[in-house]
């Protein structure tokens, strides 16, 4: 088991003090983070304290350490998970080999590009949220926004380490990079469009952490198959932390849709704007684009890119060890849904090639459990409404439905039928401004909820409901 030094300048479990040029180049791009979070970071008052985990090792009993941190002073670092003895590739052409502790010089620029995408994520999603902590529904929920910052800069630090340790001057041109484009600057934005959208209040949020960061998951369980072994290490260790931001987001919109549901009952009535709550048909129309926006990350439905990394071991499938197949699949076809004279129909195609749709197949199975959890809530009520996720055609920009307009239920219409009724099927301005005109500040009075979401059904780490999460200056 390797512990975490937090007495380092940098964090580390990876005894960074034993390279002094890697280490002296990371403290020569910390300034530049720290420039970069306090210009993009959260904004939330005067330097607050919060409530917050902190890894003192990557074992379960020392990832999950929680006091009090002032913001600015948070320990990023770089936190791998401890090596597998003898580990071995476990799919495509070097299937069987030991893995690699280098880059093969081979796989370099793809490698690079894929840690490139999954780094450029991470301080894009901090971009999209830093003003959500004016208007947080409780200290509870700004806490939980500040955990998900936070351990997203760290899951930055993680992908610079890489391209600082393995890339030479490409990697530490790629590191500084990261640093210099943002969030929806129509000069410099981020790489994938899904982090150039606005996240402007905190149902966005919760969509963004329940769906968005679910396509994170499933990359981060790809990425954590990798033959080159400190990439397939980094990603199993965020994986712990990536667990805790879907939490936030299922549990955030379970308790919205809680609370709508309890007004409803309340009042008799499905006009529930005018009582402060958020409508179950705006949630709709949230829950349709956050879904068809998050689709749209995993690629184009057939994509010889995603058979190359496969077939070169650099990213793997979703839990790859559990699948029965040979690992390889040279022959092996996978149905992929194309539109074809006139309808929707299942083709199958080289499963090597069908690897951006299996992963996102996966991930709408994911989802679905989660749209059912909150659908019990709705009955539970006696509500007569059911959330149901869009048809996967609906509103795409990417792939192979990228130029048809479809309906929720997948009726494929002419442009100006679309237009027409945009608005039934996504978030109209007045949606949006219902929505934020119910969160006009923040709300960090310990114990108290903002009357457009319920409380949750229990504190952080055990810790009461009313605690003092946040303490605010």
């Amino acid at each position: 088991m390797s512990s975490v030094d937090l007495n380092d300048r940098i964090p580390n479990n990876v005894d960074l003090a034993s390279d002094r040029r890697l280490q002296r180049a990371l403290e020569q791009w910390q300034p530049a983070f720290l420039d970069w979070w306090r210009e993009m970071g959260p904004v939330a008052g005067a330097a607050p304290e919060a409530y917050l985990r902190t890894a003192t090792s990557v074992d379960r009993s020392g990832w999950a350490n929680f006091g009090f941190t002032r913001m600015p002073d948070y320990r990023w670092g770089v936190f791998l998970a401890d090596p597998e003895p003898d580990r071995r590739i476990g799919f495509g052409d070097h299937k069987g080999e030991p893995v690699w502790q280098r880059v093969p010089g081979d796989y370099r620029a793809a490698l690079r590009r894929l840690i490139v995408i999954q780094g450029d994520t991470e301080p894009a999603s901090v971009e999209q949220q830093r003003h959500l902590g004016r208007t947080c529904p409780s200290g509870y929920d700004l806490r939980n926004l500040f955990q998900i910052n936070v351990e997203e800069g760290r899951h930055l630090w993680a992908m610079v380490y890489l391209l600082h340790a393995h890339f030479g001057r490409d990697g530490r041109e790629e590191a500084q990079a990261l640093l210099e484009r943002r969030s929806g600057d129509a000069d410099r934005p981020r790489i994938l469009t899904a982090f150039n959208e606005r996240t402007p209040d905190w149902l966005a949020l919760f969509m963004f952490t329940f769906l968005t960061d679910r396509d994170g998951k499933f990359q981060l369980h790809s990425l954590a198959e990798s033959a080159f072994d400190p990439l397939a290490r980094t990603c199993r260790f965020m994986l712990t932390e990536e667990a805790h931001h879907m939490f936030v987001g299922i549990t955030g919109l379970a308790r919205v849709a809680q609370r709508t549901c309890e007004v409803m009952r309340e009042h008799e009535t499905d006009d529930v704007r005018r009582f402060g709550v958020i409508d179950l048909p705006t949630f709709q129309r949230y829950l349709n684009f956050h879904f068809s926006v998050t689709l749209d990350l995993f690629g184009a439905e057939i994509s010889t890119n995603a058979a190359g990394g496969y077939t070169g071991g650099l990213k793997g499938r979703f839990h790859e060890p559990e699948i029965d197949d040979d690992h390889r699949l040279s022959h092996a076809t996978y149905p992929v849904l194309q539109w074809e004279d006139g309808e929707f129909r299942k083709v199958d195609v080289p499963a090597l090639n069908a690897l951006n749709e299996r992963l996102r197949v996966d991930f709408v199975a994911d989802v679905e459990t989660g749209i059912g959890r909150i659908n019990r809530i709705v009955r539970s009520f006696g509500v007569d409404f059911e959330l149901a996720l869009p048809h996967v055609a609906f509103n795409r920009r990417v792939g192979a439905f990228a130029d048809l307009d479809v309906t929720p239920e997948g009726t494929v219409v002419d442009g100006e039928t679309w237009r027409r009724r945009e608005e039934e099927w996504l978030p109209s301005e007045s949606d949006r401004a219902h929505v934020r005109s119910l969160m006009p500040e923040a709300i960090t009075e310990p114990g108290k909820f903002a009357n457009w979401i319920a409380p949750p059904s229990r504190g952080i780490n055990h810790q009461p409901i009313d605690f003092e999460y946040v303490r605010l200056d």
